[in-house]
């Protein structure tokens, strides 16, 4: 029997739970999703499944007559006849292994000017199991969100084996992937490869702060390697904060399929009946102008929509942890605020080790879980510290790390069964330190108490969420032995739920996502963060790198950059390398000589007065890659095109050639002024053609000479 004799045999002998199974609509119906300058093109089967015929250009033409190869359905289920990689699995009620998706129906909802969701039904034809693929497109920006919502309508418990976010194609000749790995102190190295058949895999099976070793985002450029300005590019961000699969599947026609969402790696998900499971979303963007283009794509969509007070200036913070570590005293942190008002910080940011009593945090190996403040450090508590910097006209942070638990505490002590564990298995430690089981709802209320009663503090206006650990004995000893698959999703579900009662909470104390650098640095935890800490090695020479790989996807205002003596850089180039992200500085600023001090007070002046707002508001462009030459080169241009802002850093000795900006206004006038040096100079006005035809000399000659320059329109 054909396929489709049997398929309306199947709908004939269902027909009696019509409200389950609505009609299917007649084959051929196009449904596209569109933005300014992109869209995707999907189209229902005479089969009735739905297909994706292109993503990108809009004026791409696609015949109606194209053949629509299962090869090609837009989600592809496992079981019912789709040989290569599905981006869903489920094990029905009744033990069926098998899946098949067919359109019940869509619809596209006008949100405001700018943003509209389509939502596609479709439903499996023997059984009541529901599956909605999503799509939000955001006009101006020229990005996609993607996300599944999965329905169990059956009259017991669906097993799920994957579900995937997103499992769009591309076809083109050949295939090029970006990565963005690296360890600790080398996070966002970038990495790229022209893909061969077969599926290469980036993921991440650690659970929490998961993205240490790589975060789930990617560029892929089509039919040659990819380039800043030129070439077709599609950038992929996955809003995820744990255990994530970027799978890219090469297959015998040259298509490529891309399976993202959360690593079905040792996740089962039991479905209950009634029950919905979510997929985080995943974001896409297109440009046929090179990554430069997906990078101020997704720069200017996570301005509006994708990150907390995303037009608001971010603070140039002052921390104390590279002067005093966990060893201070009340007297000596108010010291501090002195030197804080002095350099023009707007806020001091205490770090770790003002927390514990009977376990007292004076190093990583106890107090994490006992959230008051350390009587002996701080006497008067730690309001009084922000009482004190208030005084001096300086805004106050504190650091807390409120999923974590040392053994040697008081929570530990209390509660050992609230932390993740693995029964009859000896502890694994990291950093002295386990993972807290959030999945349990009171560890969940805990935590949020942490977070809530700590930034009620008075005048406490600025926090730093730290995470140190990852999780590698995935136990819970709140969830039932079949549910323990679900430990490491149902974790990060509920510490987005605390993230959002944060910044719901307290939406005027600004927060800085850390974790042991930059491991959860993800559009699923930045929406509830102002900004992340990259690494935690600051040797500006590593900076330029790891705040360059970060760049492609995140905006400036996003990456805390902080001026400090690792490496032993000139103080100028520290600055300068600081000051292309969120500046802030964390050293012993009663240490540095007059003129240094001096030097760093003028610059942080400078910064916030002249450059910050377009570093943070602008359009960047990577001008010179620091993998590729002796000096590195960005500049970031206003939206209106009226000031630019240009970086330079020289990494080894050369010749100093000129620079040349883009992004410019080639009819505009532009007063060229060399800054942040000890001799200001001001240059020539040009126009912005001639600026970007024959570039601006640099004075960089030797290696860590570095310059900041200025374009202003007159």
């Amino acid at each position: 029997m054909k396929y489709a004799q049997f398929l309306i045999a199947l709908l004939f002998a269902v027909s009696a739970r019509a409200a389950d199974f609505p009609t299917t609509t007649a084959g051929g119906e196009s449904i596209n999703i569109p933005t300014a300058h992109s869209v995707l093109m999907l189209r229902v089967g005479d089969d009735g499944r739905v297909y994706e015929l292109h993503y990108g250009a809009p004026e791409k033409e696609i015949a109606k007559t194209n053949v629509l190869a299962r090869e090609t359905e837009l989600y592809p289920p496992f079981g019912d006849g789709f040989i290569l990689e599905p981006a869903l699995e489920a094990t029905h009620a009744d033990g069926n292994t098998s899946t098949d998706l067919i359109y019940v129906k869509h619809s596209t909802t006008t949100i405001d000017t700018n943003v509209s969701l389509t939502r596609i039904e479709l439903r499996d034809p023997a059984y009541p199991f529901f599956v909605t693929l999503c799509f939000k497109s955001y006009a101006a920006e020229d990005v996609i969100e993607q996300w599944t919502e999965i329905r169990n309508g059956e009259n017991g418990t669906v097993t799920l084996a994957r579900f995937a976010s997103a499992a769009p194609q591309f076809k083109a000749r050949e295939y090029w992937l970006t990565q963005f790995h690296g360890d600790y102190k080398t996070e966002a190295t970038m990495d790229e490869e022209k893909l061969g058949h077969g599926i290469k895999i980036l993921d991440s099976k650690i659970g929490v702060r998961a993205d240490r070793f790589r975060f789930p985002s990617f560029i892929l450029s089509l039919n040659a390697p990819a380039d800043e300005e030129t070439g077709e590019t599609i950038g992929g961000s996955l809003e995820w904060s744990g255990s994530f699969q970027l799978a890219f599947d090469l297959d015998f026609k040259n298509r490529l399929r891309a399976l993202c969402g959360i690593n079905p790696f040792a996740s089962e998900y039991k479905l209950k009946p009634g029950e919905t499971f979510t997929t985080p979303s995943m974001l896409w963007t297109w440009s046929d102008s090179g990554k430069g283009q997906v990078s101020r794509n997704f720069h200017r969509w996570a301005r509006q929509y994708g990150i907390r007070d995303g037009n608001k200036p971010r603070p140039v913070l002052l921390n104390n942890w590279e002067a005093t570590d966990m060893n201070f005293t009340e007297q000596l942190i108010v010291s501090l605020f002195d030197g804080a008002k002095k350099i023009g910080a707007d806020t001091f940011l205490l770090d770790d080790g003002w927390f514990g009593n009977a376990h007292p945090r004076n190093k990583d190996n106890a107090g994490l879980g006992d959230w008051q403040a350390n009587t002996n450090k701080l006497p008067h508590g730690v309001s009084f510290l922000a009482s004190e910097a208030n005084k001096r006209g300086i805004n106050f942070g504190i650091w807390i790390e409120p999923e974590m638990v040392n053994p040697s505490s008081d929570l530990f002590e209390q509660h050992p069964d609230w932390a993740i564990q693995q029964p009859k298995r000896e502890f694994i430690y990291g950093r002295n330190q386990l993972d807290l089981d959030l999945s349990n709802p009171k560890v969940e209320n805990f935590v949020w108490g942490v977070v809530s009663n700590t930034l009620s503090t008075p005048g406490v206006s600025y926090t730093k969420w730290d995470a140190n650990r990852f999780v590698n004995q995935p136990g819970s000893t709140y969830l039932p032995a079949d549910e323990q698959s679900e430990l490491l999703i149902k974790y990060n579900f509920a510490l987005y739920g605390v993230m959002s009662n944060m910044a719901a909470s307290f939406p005027n104390v600004m927060a800085m996502a850390c974790s042991g650098g930059g491991g959860r640095v993800d559009y699923g935890s930045m929406k509830y963060f102002d900004s992340f800490w990259p690494s935690d090695n600051t040797d500006p020479v590593s900076r330029i790198k790891i705040q360059w790989g970060f760049s492609h996807f995140f905006p400036a205002e996003t990456i805390a950059a902080h001026v400090t003596q690792m490496g032993k850089r000139p103080l100028k180039f520290a600055i300068d390398v600081a000051m292309s992200g969120a500046l802030g500085v964390d050293m012993d600023v009663r240490k540095l000589s007059p003129s240094d001090l001096q030097f760093l007070s003028n610059s942080i002046a400078l910064y916030k007065k002249e450059i910050r707002d377009v570093v943070e508001q602008g359009d960047l462009y990577r001008l010179e890659s620091p993998y590729d030459s002796a000096r590195a080169a960005l500049d970031y241009v206003s939206a209106d095109k009226s000031r630019a802002v240009l970086f330079v850093y020289q990494l080894k000795g050369g010749e100093d050639k000129s620079v040349k900006p883009r992004g410019l206004d080639p009819q505009k006038h532009y007063r060229v002024r060399a800054t942040n040096d000890r001799e200001v100079y001001t240059g020539e006005i040009a126009d912005g053609a001639t600026l970007m035809r024959d570039g601006l000399p640099t004075e960089c000659h030797n290696a860590f000479d570095s310059a900041v320059i200025e374009m202003i329109a007159q």
